[in-house]
């Protein structure tokens, strides 16, 4: 028997919850998060409807800036399973996600549910990977990805650890530590790393308030631990200056870039003054290299935030990052590994400030 799916409406929220409580006995979505999800954008949330009664529904979030979807939530009634009806709402999920431009869609299933994870394979998602004690009740997830619109190319990705940046401005150590990690596995992340990396690479005043790593400072941090670094900064000024006012901070910014960049000759970091392309980062990534790239976080979350993110991947279609800082209510941790970017979307995202700052920094054994 054949459901109608069409997108929920308001009036379909008493249905969802009821459905969502007859389900599900932990992980449940609340009256206000479907309200949330119903009006608001960069989501898919179908339902499926039989004789005017919701039997299933589906919720495919959109991550915004990326190529990326993910499955949130799927649920059927138990009376209506084995009809086809979640098969249904999957692949008008992915038709809506494949609509709205997204390349990818991945999904988490617990291990001790077989039936999901045949219908899943079945439909052509492939396995990339588990995660422990996803779930309250503490069972792992497998999780699954399938590509919904075909281009030429395959991915060629790097197995990088992906790490939480544990305070609001050490997105560079985070990174940076990541980077190092993947190409050193004897070297060992902590948090009292990743807080001393800050205090060796920061520039005390990133734009209006305290923070910021410098990228010649990030590479230092690594060349002091054993790591051979290359540093591509598009311009000679001082960086991060512009969006200082007090002229107090702008001489501590000043005497800050030019601290680095005295040592970085004293330690023979070689810098390119020049934009650094999307072809050249490729090339480092094939030769063994994990470059760390500084983004504004504009079109991921519209705070034009200076943040640095880990190159984890490419095909011929999208770079893919790992990025620190999960947006939270929106983002899990599996949705910071191997971000698809399309190509023309990074050359946006990966210039930051008025004076459209490109840098990066290429950490190599």
């Amino acid at each position: 028997m054949t459901a109608l799916i069409r997108p929920a409406l308001l009036g379909d929220i008493e249905g969802l919850v009821a459905l969502e409580n007859a389900c599900f006995d932990t992980d449940k979505l609340s009256r206000r998060s479907f309200r949330h999800w119903v009006v608001t954008e960069h989501r898919a949330l179908l339902v499926a409807e039989m004789a005017t009664c919701i039997v299933g529904y589906i919720l495919i979030i959109y991550h915004p800036g990326t190529r990326l979807a993910r499955v949130y939530s799927l649920a059927v009634l138990q009376q209506y399973r084995g009809q086809g009806i979640a098969k249904q709402l999957i692949l008008a999920g992915e038709q809506a996600a494949s609509d709205s431009g997204r390349l990818y869609l991945r999904l988490e299933v617990s291990v001790d549910n077989p039936p999901a994870i045949q219908l899943y394979e079945a439909l052509g998602f492939q396995k990339f990977g588990i995660y422990r004690d996803y779930y309250e009740d503490h069972k792992d997830a497998l999780r699954y990805q399938k590509r919904i619109r075909r281009y030429p190319g395959v991915l060629q990705h790097r197995s990088v650890h992906w790490l939480r940046q544990t305070t609001p401005f050490t997105c560079g150590p985070a990174a940076l530590m990541m980077a190092m990690h993947g190409l050193d596995r004897t070297y060992q992340p902590s948090r009292e790393e990743e807080i001393n990396l800050w205090r060796e690479a920061t520039t005390i005043f990133m734009t209006s308030g305290h923070g910021g790593c410098h990228p010649l400072g990030l590479a230092l941090a690594a060349k002091r631990r054993g790591f051979q670094v290359d540093v591509w900064i598009n311009q000679v000024g001082t960086l991060f200056i512009d969006g200082v006012r007090n002229d107090e901070k702008k001489q501590v910014v000043e005497l800050v870039d030019s601290c680095f960049k005295r040592e970085a000759v004293e330690q023979g970091i070689t810098v390119h003054y020049a934009n650094i392309t999307q072809d050249e980062l490729i090339s480092v990534f094939k030769a063994g290299a994990i470059p760390l790239i500084l983004i504004s976080t504009f079109s991921l979350d519209k705070k034009k935030a200076p943040h640095w993110v880990v190159m984890s991947g490419f095909d011929d279609d999208c770079l893919y990052m790992h990025d620190s800082d999960p947006d939270e209510g929106r983002q899990n941790e599996l949705d910071c590994q191997f971000i698809p970017i399309a190509r023309e979307a990074f050359e946006r995202m990966s210039c930051f400030g008025k004076n459209r700052l490109r840098t990066a920094v290429i950490i190599g054994s």
